[in-house]
């Protein structure tokens, strides 16, 4: 289980939830529902890391929450 975070927000224009992972460039994922999203989202971060991984390329570790000011 990775601990990124992840902004989860409806979106009217697609008519889905979207997810993204502000720590991994890129890693977006979509769903009907919330949870269908948030699944969603945990195979895009396992499938991101993964094609790191081959690529050779830093992965970044988890900073946890944001701090907003």
């Amino acid at each position: 289980m990775h601990k990124y975070e992840m902004v989860i927000y409806w979106s009217e224009e697609d008519g889905k939830f979207i997810v993204e992972v502000p720590e991994l460039p890129g890693c977006m994922a979509d769903g009907d529902t919330y949870e269908e999203a948030l699944a969603n989202a945990k195979i895009a971060i396992e499938e991101w890391i993964e094609v790191a991984k081959e690529l050779g390329r830093e992965i970044p570790k988890p900073k946890g929450k944001l701090a907003y000011i």
